[in-house]
């Protein structure tokens, strides 16, 4: 019979992991500067001003409340 030296005997991870920065967020790209005026992508109507809509090839989503708004089909 073999000796056990111990723990879990689920591997010998030891010391602490890599940290890894998550991506920043990329609300700049949102806005669109053209002369003077600013204009910024569509936001959703029931979470408000600052939630945008992901655009998708055939509708407008927010990941935030699951609001989805169909954009026209062309026939």
């Amino acid at each position: 019979m073999a000796a056990s030296t111990g723990g879990s005997g689920k591997g010998d991870k030891k010391g602490k992991k890599k940290h890894i920065n998550k991506p920043t967020s990329e609300k700049y790209k949102r806005y669109t500067i053209s002369g003077d005026s600013v204009k910024r992508a569509k936001s959703c109507p029931r979470c408000g001003a600052g939630i945008f809509l992901a655009m998708h090839s055939n509708r407008l989503y927010c990941g935030k409340c699951h609001y989805t708004e169909f954009l026209d089909k062309k026939a």
